[in-house]
């Protein structure tokens, strides 16, 4: 249960009790980050469907809302930290840390997270039945369990904490928990590309894995996984 606790917060913002805490500990969280994924989706599916029955336009607006309320913003900061990378990478390779670790957001990122908040509100209001966000956001959290085990930490911090308390067997009981709605539900599969494609793109862009690079990740496997859904109807 601690370790499921600390990887709501550090997924989160929901308010959770405080719980003591060491290295191993927090290493371990990772394992539980599809949990937190199923909370979050679970979260979005009801403001979906207690908005939508107003107006379907105000239910993805409020799923949208619910979405970026529980994770704090916490993966489009990533996100946009990104974007910038990738913008300073293209002139000067050089640059790319100096990039992720200042705090202030450039026009890369400013336009990297309007159009990702663009897109989910658009595909949230094709999305059918919400309760299949439960799966994406869970399939989405996923990736940092594999970006973890294949990439090098772009820096000493979470990404070489996190890589002492995750294994292979964590993907793949995730995985197997994911494959149960497949029957029913097989433009799931899709995510397993889109989070080796991240890889890929990270590796060659940015060189190694970080925090930031572990929340963009997350928000463009959701939304790849949202357009699979809304295709697939």
């Amino acid at each position: 249960m601690k370790h499921l606790i600390l990887a709501l917060q550090f997924m989160t913002r929901l308010p959770l009790p405080a719980v003591e805490a060491d290295r191993a500990d927090y290493a371990k969280a990772m394992r539980w980050f599809p949990a937190a994924g199923l909370v979050v989706g679970g979260g979005v599916a009801g403001a979906i469907w207690a908005l939508g029955r107003v107006d379907p336009w105000l239910g993805a607006l409020g799923g949208l809302a619910a979405w970026v309320g529980m994770t704090g913003a916490l993966h489009l900061d990533g996100l946009g930290d990104m974007a910038d990378a990738a913008g300073a990478a293209h002139k000067d390779p050089a640059r790319i840390k100096a990039v992720l670790s200042d705090p202030h957001i450039g026009s890369f990122g400013v336009v990297a997270i309007v159009m990702q908040l663009l897109a989910k509100l658009v595909l949230l209001h094709n999305a059918g039945d919400a309760l299949w966000l439960v799966p994406i956001a869970t399939a989405a959290r996923i990736g940092p369990l594999v970006w973890t085990l294949i990439l090098p930490p772009l820096h000493d911090g979470l990404g070489t904490l996190f890589r002492d308390g995750v294994g292979w067997r964590h993907v793949g009981v995730w995985g197997g928990v994911l494959a149960l709605a497949l029957p029913f539900a097989p433009w799931l599969a899709l995510g397993a590309p889109a989070i080796a494609l991240w890889a890929l793109w990270i590796r060659r862009r940015i060189g190694g894995i970080s925090g930031d690079g572990h929340g963009a990740g997350i928000e463009l496997v959701e939304t790849a996984l949202l357009l699979a859904m809304v295709c697939a109807r």
